[in-house]
């Protein structure tokens, strides 16, 4: 690899969906509009779980690594995004590429990892109800979290470095929303096997593993649901475990499509609307799902209410 080309290039401009000038003021609306209710719904269900004593669970302290997982992904590429849709473009420079490149990337495999150990805490509650207090101690489940971020992190960190220290030859504009890193992959003028390689490889470990951990759990929590005698027992172990298997399709659906489809299928135009479903659309609905599909959350919710505006009262 020649050093020259790694220092061609400084700066790199984002120029997603430039071609469609009318679908870009639409699009600045709405994300506009999704972001807004990102911050407010995640923010909202973090003061939630903390203000109430009875959420300091280990349920409700994953939930609320999800909703500050999600504000910060979306925080990370929104801004610059919303540039492109004003005015059609916008640059980054070389270092800020690979630093949202890395937050993104390594929040989105923290998020995969994060949802099957969701999964896992709903499988001890449900199937092993009486050793649950044991199993998910405070500090299992804080170690549990922790690893989440750190393994993501790691990943995503390994990639970018892999990316980065290739050589670009000159040609800085990626033609997408962010600095996507199949997208920018499509820049390098070197031989990307070994790239494309380790990042199949960690789609297995980051999504199928996680997801295939999703799966067993359910199994087993759907086979104990259904050994229920109580009716209302069965109605609440569905209702907590429904808003979680939703967020897990809606995520896990888009993420497995967009890094594990053949190549000959990638197009810009869906790679771009992918990229905008599991990036602000997914985020916007985890608050709303868990909100409408949580009882312990709504109620928390009134008494928190309720109790801010008596003392507004007073």
């Amino acid at each position: 690899m020649k050093t020259e080309n790694f220092s061609a290039v400084t700066e790199f401009f984002l120029v997603g969906l430039s071609r469609y000038p009318e679908l870009q003021q639409t699009l600045f609306m709405l994300c506009i509009i999704m972001y807004l209710i990102i911050l407010l719904g995640n923010s909202l269900l973090i003061i939630i779980s903390v203000l109430d004593s009875r959420l300091h669970t280990p349920m409700y302290f994953f939930l609320g690594n999800l909703s500050f997982l999600d504000i910060c992904y979306t925080s990370s590429f929104v801004p610059s995004m919303l540039i492109i849709f004003r005015a059609g473009r916008t640059s980054i420079s070389f270092l800020g590429c690979a630093l949202q490149m890395v937050i993104s990337l390594g929040l989105g495999c923290t998020e995969c990892i994060l949802l099957a150990v969701m999964a896992y805490d709903r499988y001890v509650a449900i199937c092993n109800p009486l050793r649950y207090p044991i199993i998910m101690n405070k500090v299992r489940y804080v170690h549990m979290a922790a690893w989440s971020w750190i393994t993501g992190c790691g990943d995503s960190i390994a990639h970018t470095v892999m990316t980065m220290i290739l050589p670009f030859c000159g040609n800085n504009i990626i033609d997408h929303l962010t600095c996507e890193l199949l997208a920018v992959l499509k820049l390098i003028c070197a031989d990307i096997t070994l790239n494309m390689l380790t990042l199949r490889v960690g789609g297995i470990v980051i999504l199928i593993i996680p997801l295939l951990s999703i799966f067993i759990s359910y199994v087993f929590i759907l086979s104990a649901i259904q050994r229920l005698n109580s009716a209302q027992g069965k109605k609440k172990a569905f209702s907590t475990c429904s808003a979680h298997l939703t967020v897990v399709i809606l995520f896990y659906g888009s993420a497995l499509f967009m890094y594990m489809k053949p190549k000959s299928k990638d197009t810009k135009i869906s790679d771009e609307i992918i990229m905008l479903f599991y990036g602000i659309v997914t985020p916007m609905l985890n608050p709303i799902i868990y909100s409408l599909r949580n009882t312990d959350v709504k109620e928390a919710a009134k008494i928190i209410l309720s109790r801010h505006l008596h003392l507004f009262k007073i």
